[in-house]
């Protein structure tokens, strides 16, 4: 990895590497995530892989939730990959779009969201 990577985030450290995030990559993913808060709750992780910012947030999240005993059920979104998925979880939601953002539903509906350095785990377990 260059150094400007590392400044500015670069494509070879990915969040998908984590055994713990499943990957929402077509509106079908994103049906089976809502199914799913029907039985527990769940979070949706919409990232910009473009951006510091992004990366930074997504980083120091993924550490909560490694030292996390229990791990919740956790959703990501490449925001730079399904634009229309991001856009279609903010229509249906009714939250406006952000990155990154956190959104967590339980029983189809949202019940909490937050985004930039708002986001962490305490959003899904409290």
């Amino acid at each position: 990895m260059s150094f400007f990577d590392k400044i500015f985030g670069g494509q070879s450290e990915s969040p998908e590497q984590k055994s713990f995030w499943k990957k929402i990559e077509s509106e079908e993913d994103l049906a089976k995530a809502i199914e799913q808060s029907h039985h527990h709750k769940i979070a949706v992780f919409k990232h910009s892989t473009s951006c510091f910012i992004s990366r930074t947030v997504l980083k120091n999240f993924e550490k909560e939730v490694e030292n996390s005993d229990q791990p919740p059920a956790l959703y990501y979104l490449d925001l730079l990959a399904y634009r229309p998925i991001s856009n279609k979880i903010a229509e249906d939601f009714g939250i406006r779009h952000e990155s990154p953002q956190l959104i967590v539903i339980e029983n189809g509906k949202p019940v909490n969201n937050a985004s930039h350095q708002d986001i962490s785990l305490s959003q899904i377990v409290s």
